[in-house]
């Protein structure tokens, strides 16, 4: 799983699956035993893969599943696999105002709709109209939005589904121009303030209520802290970089630390946003 991780770490899947189309998807899920267990992995920002690696199947969309369609009156539909920065991109040149904010997300369409994930101010579900999603028995149903519970970094809705597709609402009449322009000064003001280019996550912490989790860190003394061929990055101190050497195993380690010198200097207790899954390598 090192291969489809951003932080370029993680063991080995027992299968590993990528779908033609949401049909090809549907059938393989059918046909999977009902105790094999199913990770869905995008771009593979936001995640981490222990050492141990995974048991079960993994999923990977975004070749078949990542197809984009704007219709004659504004409204794109998009499926999981599509990565978010050529969302804000399709939408930009259709004059669609409000995705701007996609191109500061690291992953595709479908971790942004597990988690409601968002950048400079703007967060996806606001502008979800409904999903397609899909069960074990490849069976297919489109969801309204009020069919799920919304909040900063989490989603919940009817258990045992994934999605498949968006439908996903903007304002019109943009100029596909000055919106290009608005989302190359957003990718530019990302490069300057994270560790673009290094082997991270992206966040690796949710920011607490009414603070930032950055703040939190630097103001602990954690900059630069490292484990093994982990560290935690001096331009930004809530992203935690893999120089080359480490193992899944220090950057757990190091979020570990992370949380606890932070609660014992602020009193807070900062929750990852980074979904972590796996086994950890056995003794001996």
């Amino acid at each position: 799983m090192a291969r489809h991780t951003s932080w370029r770490v993680g063991g080995p899947a027992d299968r590993f699956y990528r779908p033609a189309d949401a049909d090809d998807l549907a059938a393989y899920l059918r046909a999977l035993p009902e105790a094999v267990a199913v990770t869905w992995v995008g771009l593979g920002s936001n995640l981490l893969v222990r050492d141990g690696g995974l048991r079960g199947a993994v999923v990977q969309p975004q070749r078949g599943l990542a197809a984009v369609d704007v219709s004659p009156s504004g409204e794109v539909t998009a499926g999981v696999g599509l990565p978010c920065a050529k969302l804000a991109r399709v939408c930009g040149r259709a004059g669609l105002v409000g995705a701007e904010f996609f191109a500061g997300i690291p992953g595709t369409l479908g971790g942004a709709l597990a988690m409601n994930a968002g950048a400079w101010g703007g967060e996806t579900w606001p502008h979800v109209l409904a999903v397609e999603t899909v069960d074990r028995r490849g069976e297919r149903r489109w969801r309204p939005r009020d069919d799920y519970r919304v909040g900063y970094r989490e989603v919940s809705g009817p258990p045992g589904e994934w999605f498949l597709r968006a439908r996903l609402g903007f304002a019109g009449g943009g100029d596909p121009d000055a919106l290009a322009a608005r989302v190359r000064e957003l990718v530019a003001e990302r490069a300057e303030r994270q560790p673009m280019g290094e082997a991270s996550c992206g966040s690796v912490f949710r920011n607490p209520p009414g603070d930032h989790a950055a703040r939190l860190i630097e103001a602990a003394g954690l900059k630069g802290t490292r484990i093994g061929g982990a560290r935690v990055s001096d331009k930004h101190a809530n992203f935690i970089i893999n120089d080359g050497e480490a193992t899944a195993a220090d950057i757990e380690a190091l979020i570990a630390h992370v949380r606890g010198v932070v609660a014992e200097h602020h009193g807070v207790r900062l929750q990852h946003e980074v979904r972590i899954v796996g086994e950890e390598v056995a003794d001996g």
